[in-house]
């Protein structure tokens, strides 16, 4: 049976959609920070032409369900509910460290991966991980977050080299400078729906889906957030 997972992140500066068809992935990707609300639907729209679907013909719809952007990460899982109670889909939702797990695997090959988005106050959002035989990933440090200089206490320390992803990089360079253990510099700067739907294809298989009523975000910062809303102390 073809599996057709169509995929939405807003959650950081990049801006994509993803749609999986049997063995075929149709995607949009484009980082325009100030511009999601404007160009995540007819993207959706894009993808879903190209592979000749509609909504209603898909098996689950998945999305970036954070660490990010609290404003981006808001978008997408509103976007993503909009289209899940419409056609009446089950959700997935997706690490977007993980998101870029995968995606160091796609370009790079690499199985041991870091990923730290700048998560601004001075921390970062954090998760590293190890491919698995399946395809899919082990959380050998789960996602968190964290000021850079108490990074180097937490991930595991093994001999193997780990290759970099995000922006917590370059936006804490100093800090994360001096790691005591190999690292890699990799060019993933952001998570990509082409890659979540890969992702999300393990979770399917496995019946970890929710309602679209049910999809949450997952800020890792939410007394900071709720602190920020208009009228909040």
């Amino acid at each position: 049976m073809s599996v057709k997972i169509l995929a939405v992140d807003t959650a950081t500066e990049n801006c994509s959609v993803a749609l999986l068809a049997g063995d075929k992935v149709y995607s949009r990707s484009e980082v325009a920070p100030r511009d999601h609300t404007k160009k995540i639907l007819p993207m959706v729209d894009e993808v879903l032409k190209e592979a000749d679907l509609a909504l209603t013909d898909l098996d689950a719809l998945a999305f970036g369900q954070g660490p990010g952007s609290f404003t981006g990460v808001r978008i997408g899982i509103g976007i993503a509910q909009g289209l899940g109670f419409g056609a009446e889909l089950p959700m997935i939702g997706i690490s977007t460290l993980k998101a870029m797990a995968q995606a160091s695997y796609r370009v790079h090959g690499t199985e041991q991966v870091i990923a730290a988005i700048d998560a601004r106050m001075s921390e970062v959002y954090l998760g590293q991980y190890q491919r698995l035989e399946s395809g899919d990933w082990l959380a050998v440090v789960p996602e968190c977050v964290i000021p850079p200089q108490e990074v180097n206490g937490l991930l595991d320390s093994s001999p193997l080299t780990w290759t970099t992803a995000g922006t917590g990089w370059d936006a804490y360079s100093e800090a994360l400078s001096g790691l005591s253990l190999s690292l890699s510099k990799g060019d993933v700067l952001y998570p990509d729906a082409q890659d979540m739907v890969v992702l999300a294809k393990f979770e399917l298989e496995q019946g970890n889906t929710v309602e679209a009523e049910s999809a949450s975000p997952v800020y890792l910062r939410d007394k900071v957030a709720w602190k920020k809303l208009p009228g909040r102390e």
